[in-house]
């Protein structure tokens, strides 16, 4: 089977954390020197996971059992590395993804209490052990990104900015200790201005691509 040869850029972090603003910046930088780049995004980037999203980030948030969340996350996910991934790797292209592996284990997992192990073995199924390249960690305050979030969304119901702080609080925590765990992860100080942030992606961005 032909291998891997593109990139997998991923933005993680919490609600309002500005990843969403980053990975679009990133996306016209990256366009304005190749075609070959794509801009998605998780739980959704192809029309059957948009569908499971709907399902996801509206309603109350006991709506799911955490289990059966993880589930769809998951099945979100296989149509997406099936559908847009793998299929833009094989072609050499660059991806840029807000959110992908390591929000399951934060929200899911360290958020709602599901068993990381099975959570692990799951992803490398659905996956097929696609790993990103490189992961911007954005950190910052939960108490003010919320409020940013809420601001930003307040016109739409995102469930998941309306469980209680310690949650917020504990994916932090969690998001904040992936970065000694492998070099791919980057913090990124969520409270600086875009430009600053912009500025800071793009160093290792630039150092990756060459």
């Amino acid at each position: 089977m032909k291998s891997l040869q593109g990139l997998l850029i991923t933005f993680e972090g919490g609600e309002g954390t500005g990843k969403s603003t980053q990975s679009k910046l990133l996306y016209d930088y990256l366009k304005s020197k190749t075609t070959d780049v794509i801009l998605t995004r998780e739980p959704g980037g192809c029309t059957e996971s948009e569908n499971i999203r709907n399902l996801l980030v509206k309603g109350n948030i006991n709506k799911w059992d955490p289990i059966t969340e993880s589930l769809l996350h998951n099945a979100a996910r296989r149509e997406h590395v099936k559908n847009i991934i793998k299929p833009a790797l094989l072609k050499n292209k660059i991806i840029i993804c807000d959110r992908y592996i390591d929000s399951t284990m934060a929200y899911q997992g360290i958020g709602q209490g599901v068993n990381s192990n099975f959570l692990n073995i799951l992803s490398k199924e659905i996956t097929e052990n696609i790993v990103p390249n490189i992961t911007f960690i954005f950190d910052i305050d939960p108490d003010i990104s919320l409020k940013r979030a809420k601001k930003r969304d307040k016109n739409t119901n995102n469930r998941y900015e309306n469980f209680d702080i310690s949650f917020h609080r504990n994916i932090r925590n969690y998001f904040k200790s992936l970065i000694n765990t492998n070099k791919r992860y980057i913090l990124i100080d969520a409270s600086n201005s875009i430009e600053e942030i912009h500025l800071k992606i793009l160093k290792p961005i630039n150092d990756l691509i060459k």
